[in-house]
């Protein structure tokens, strides 16, 4: 009994591994862009997708013919829905409407615009599947998306410093 146990055991990691090792470099990239962090300087991005891999492994034997990339995919939406759009990036990281300090092209979007445009354009997600996700009406995840996409095409211009002239000596 216990050998069986521990022979599924380590079925159980050795699937879960094939599965990061294929998967994971995608996942990573979805994550970096929800953070709208430099890929080279990403710790929120590699906490949310630990907890989300961490998710995974947690329900991986309760999976049952479902897809683990899709899984893990939903758990990271939804852990950066629940943190991002209560701390708008986080503590110290943030422009004054909550905006991420600028990194990519994303910086200039907010966490729901983000994660909306990210799952809808790079992950290929349906209207309707996000609109589920997110629990909000498919019309305004259309609506959002128009709008994120409207924004990066045409991003708002940045405010110059002010001017400060220098006191004669």
């Amino acid at each position: 009994m216990r050998e069986r146990q521990a022979s599924r055991n380590a079925r159980r990691a050795r699937e879960f591994e094939a599965f990061v090792a294929g998967a994971g470099g995608r996942l990573m990239h979805t994550a970096t862009l929800l953070t709208a962090e430099p890929p080279d300087g990403n710790p929120r991005a590699r906490r949310l997708l630990t907890a989300a891999l961490a998710r995974t492994y947690a329900t991986w034997d309760r999976l049952h013919g479902e897809d683990p990339y899709d899984r893990t995919r939903q758990y990271l939406a939804v852990r950066f829905a629940r943190g991002a759009w209560h701390r708008h990036g986080g503590p110290g990281r943030t422009h004054p409407r909550g905006r991420s300090v600028p990194g990519n092209a994303l910086h200039c979007l907010t966490p729901r615009e983000r994660l909306i445009l990210v799952l809808r354009m790079y992950e290929g997600v349906a209207e309707e599947q996000t609109a589920a996700l997110l629990g909000l009406p498919t019309e305004r995840v259309r609506v959002i998306c128009a709008r994120a996409m409207a924004t990066l095409l045409h991003p708002p211009r940045e405010t110059a410093a002010p001017v400060v002239k220098a006191a004669p000596s």
